[in-house]
């Protein structure tokens, strides 16, 4: 990984946590689905950072939105969850002729159908993880199934959405 790359994403990382943080800490689609947009972020980190930087990244994430959150190591907790599964799940879905050097995972370079099967069950994993710990100690387990729901389809969604308007085909990141 290059210079270029390291401030590229150092620049990601701070733009992803001040709009999770400024915009999108207090916006709710009908009391249920919560946007947690880091996660986008986390998922389109190069695939060939391995499992650990990942890990460590994440870990910044979401110590950084918990502080602000004030949630107790919730968002922490999902992030670094995320990040380890990350890597098993992306060799798993490797395809046939591997993966291009120095290409990142988005949904412009891989398709929506390989976009699909990468993102959506690592984010229901990190919305899980996230809203069962939120969760522990009550027996509220239906309204919790469907925030889980609402909130992986509107983070899908929005995601689908911020790489569509601001996200160029690319090789290398």
């Amino acid at each position: 990984m290059n210079s270029k790359n390291i401030f590229t994403l150092t620049g990601a990382f701070i733009l992803y946590f001040l709009i999770q943080v400024l915009i999108l800490k207090n916006l709710v689609v009908f009391g249920m689905g919560f946007c947690l947009l880091y996660v986008v972020f986390i998922l389109l980190l190069p695939i060939e950072l391995s499992a650990i930087p990942t890990m460590i990244i994440a870990f910044l994430m979401g110590f950084g939105l918990d502080i602000f959150y004030d949630s107790m190591g919730l968002h922490t907790a999902s992030a670094v969850m995320l990040a380890f599964f990350r890597s098993p799940w992306l060799k798993v879905i490797t395809p046939t002729g591997g993966y291009d050097p120095n290409t990142p995972p988005t949904l412009l370079n891989m398709g929506m159908g390989w976009f699909l099967v990468y993102s959506l069950p690592l984010i229901l994993l990190h919305h899980l993880t996230f809203f069962f710990i939120d969760n522990m100690g009550t027996f509220l387990y239906l309204p919790m199934i469907y925030k889980i729901l609402a909130s992986t389809l509107f983070t899908f969604v929005i995601g689908v959405i911020v790489q569509v308007l601001f996200y160029k085909k690319r090789r290398g990141i």
